[in-house]
């Protein structure tokens, strides 16, 4: 058996993973701006567990998007 392993699609796996987590992050701190409030403050501080599910669902939705796009 024999596993034929080539590096232009690991750079490219690795170059797509970046870019994906990058839009992730930009799209959560945009998130993060143009809501009203604190949304770190809320979660830790106030102990808001209703908007840290919302929160990690929406962070999970953007991901799909983003996988789906890249793929």
């Amino acid at each position: 058996m024999s596993i034929d392993f080539h590096l232009g699609s690991l750079i490219n796996a690795l170059i797509y993973a970046v870019i994906g987590i990058v839009i992730l992050m930009v799209s959560f701190i945009t998130w993060d701006k143009i809501t009203p409030y604190d949304l770190w403050k809320e979660i830790v501080e106030k102990q808001n567990v209703a908007l840290a599910i919302f929160a990690g669902m929406m962070a999970l939705g953007i991901a799909v998007i983003v996988a789906a796009a890249v793929h």
